[in-house]
């Protein structure tokens, strides 16, 4: 989120009416990326109120967008591929991307959109997801992922949808995502949040709540309320007008809850601020929101949100080296990759992968890959099931039990083993 930029909710009329005359008149779809050459057969289901015919998909998720959406998000304005998240009553929220966004950044943005739906068990709001999910598809959710940044230049921001830009969606082992600097910050959390809070927990202070958790938005408004009065969040002169336009559209407790996600996963840890949030959230850290903004930490305390990120993350074919799922504060990245639990490295680069304190899943690519553990071999059990070599750590609270598929290597602080050898 930029402070001088908004998502505008309000739909261009003539911009729309521009978009379905030009449909069907031609236009650059070239892919950004390869995929997977893997194809299932097309097929057709229903969606909302529509049935809705499914071209071919790739093997990464990823098809032509559907005939009946095609009608509106069209190739003149550079929309050339779609995913989606099915939902439990059959329906489905859709993801279409232009022309010059990354497959891996598609399925990026689809595994954090799954992430925030994936249930959490035992939670007080998150037990079954169900409900908002199926909410998001009756009201109509659809992510928009966009080519370049929120300048105000690309036509496709004015359809129905939340947009997101290339500039700010990050994906592992990426330069943007290794680096840190801000330049291309990554809003992907920010704006799929917002997709999920409007059109699935739902949005009070309305002529109606058309969402399925009213108690949690009670309790993020609260926190919200709360952190605007003791001046946790957005409490600097400069930004009363920013302040004063959220309030007129209702758009307050989204755009707190926006702040606390991304410190809470780490995305404002290498910021050169003492806050996080461009230096507009008191909090940095998940540390800091339990000692800054307790509010916001009982928001993220077993209501709704995952602890870790549940989503596979496919690390970029650009990385080399070892790509560390251990906090280490001398590499930025990892403030946030310390939240990753399962990743597969892809392309041919010979890349390893530093695990953490938590179960983690590995695939590799098809360059040589190591693993590296915190302990000798000795401290660990290894046995190897239908070419899955599982590594338990019998040590407590270090580094788990792993499983990693397409590894060659397990590095130990004595020895290299070889998973061929098991």
């Amino acid at each position: 989120m930029n402070l001088n930029k908004y998502n505008n909710k309000i739909k261009n009329i003539n911009l729309i009416l521009l978009a379905v005359l030009l449909t069907g008149c031609g236009g650059n779809s070239n892919n950004a990326s390869s995929t997977d050459s893997t194809q299932t057969a097309g097929s057709t289901q229903t969606t909302g109120n529509t049935s809705t015919t499914n071209p071919e998909v790739s093997g990464l998720g990823i098809s032509d967008i559907p005939v009946e959406l095609k009608r509106t998000y069209t190739t003149a304005l550079k929309f050339n591929r779609y995913t989606k998240v099915e939902t439990p009553n059959g329906n489905a929220i859709h993801i279409i991307a232009q022309t010059d966004i990354m497959d891996n950044q598609i399925v990026r943005s689809r595994g954090i959109l799954e992430h925030y739906l994936k249930n959490l068990p035992e939670s007080i709001y998150g037990e079954d997801k169900s409900e908002v999910a199926n909410k998001m598809a009756e009201n109509g959710a659809i992510l928009l992922l966009l080519n370049g940044v929120d300048d105000g230049t690309n036509a496709g921001a004015e359809l129905d949808g939340q947009p997101l830009y290339y500039g700010e969606m990050q994906v592992e082992g990426h330069s943007w995502y290794i680096n840190q600097n801000y330049e291309h910050r990554d809003a992907s959390f920010e704006e799929i949040l917002h997709l999920v809070h409007d059109y699935g927990i739902g949005v009070d202070q309305n002529a109606q709540f058309d969402g399925a958790l009213p108690n949690f938005q009670a309790e993020i408004r609260a926190a919200q309320i709360n952190g605007l009065a003791d001046k946790l969040w957005a409490w600097p002169q400069e930004q009363s007008s920013w302040i004063a336009e959220l309030t007129a559209e209702n758009s307050l407790s989204q755009e707190y809850l926006a702040s606390v996600i991304d410190s809470y996963y780490g995305l404002w840890g290498a910021f050169d601020s003492e806050y996080g949030m461009w230096g507009m959230y008191i909090a940095k850290t998940r540390e800091d929101l339990v000692a800054k903004d307790p509010q916001a930490a009982a928001l993220m305390n077993n209501r709704f949100f995952h602890s870790y990120l549940t989503y596979n993350a496919r690390i970029d074919d650009s990385f080399k080296g070892d790509f560390s799922l251990k906090f280490n504060s001398s590499l930025s990245y990892t403030y946030h990759a310390q939240y990753l639990k399962d990743i597969t490295l892809t392309g041919s680069n010979n890349s390893n992968v530093i695990v953490n304190q938590m179960d983690n899943d590995i695939t590799g690519n098809t360059g040589t890959n190591t693993v590296i553990f915190s302990g000798p071999s000795t401290h660990y059990d290894i046995t190897k099931n239908d070419g899955v070599v599982t590594i338990k750590d019998l040590q407590d609270d270090r580094d788990g039990t792993n499983t990693v598929t397409g590894i060659e290597n397990l590095k130990f602080t004595d020895s290299v083993l070889k998973t061929s050898d098991y």
